[in-house]
């Protein structure tokens, strides 16, 4: 997805009609939280969106930091924080760009079903600006969509949404492929994730900076 079309959408599509816009957590990341495998910490929300897993997180005990590209998200997030009376800190910055906007580094980072807007052949810019913004040791956890999703209406790796975005479906051994010159793997699964329209297919992964 084009950044400039992100902003445009957050400008003219209502969050509730959003695809990707849920106000509750999702499972897989609680259950991170409730099973220790990350505590309180500094922490980086890439494709922070409007800011709901960041204010979750936040209201954890974790020092969260949202990153988003559109300057529209960025407004609604923080105006989210606000009302509800959590400390976050939200930043634009293209997340394949130099992401100077983005400073320290970070002991755990997520993007929530934000990969698959990036194409393969700007995965392995970003990756490396996710290990560049980590410490050592840190902890990468990270879903995307499955190839083997049937959502969007077909098999291809390449498939428009109902919003005219189009995302790149991947497997887990793209997703293997593209992190381990930097993670040590720690889970790679496909999982169900709940969605909007009813529930995908989603690669998962739980990764260490190494």
């Amino acid at each position: 997805m084009k950044y400039a079309d992100v902003d445009r959408i957050y400008q003219t599509i209502p969050l509730d009609n959003l695809p990707w816009n849920n106000e509750t957590p999702p499972d897989a990341l609680v259950r991170l939280v409730q099973e220790g495998k990350v505590r309180p910490c500094r922490t980086a929300d890439l494709g922070c969106g409007a800011g709901n897993y960041a204010i979750y997180l936040a209201g954890l005990g974790f020092e969260v930091t949202g990153v988003d590209s559109s300057p529209t998200a960025i407004t609604i997030a923080r105006e989210h924080a606000e009302k509800r009376g959590v400390r976050c800190r939200f930043v634009v910055a293209d997340l394949l760009g130099g992401l100077q906007e983005v400073s320290g580094t970070f002991d755990f980072a997520y993007d929530w079903e934000f990969l698959h807007h990036i194409f393969p052949e700007d995965r392995e810019t970003y990756i490396k600006n996710v290990y560049k913004i980590l410490s050592r040791g840190a902890t990468y956890f990270s879903v995307c969509f499955s190839d083997d999703d049937p959502q969007f209406g077909g098999t291809g790796k390449y498939r428009t949404t109902r919003i005219g975005t189009t995302l790149y479906f991947s497997s887990e051994s793209e997703i293997r492929e593209l992190v381990s010159p930097y993670f040590t793997i720690r889970e790679l699964k496909t999982i169900d994730v709940s969605g909007k329209s009813g529930p995908h297919r989603a690669v998962y992964l739980l990764a260490e900076w190494r």
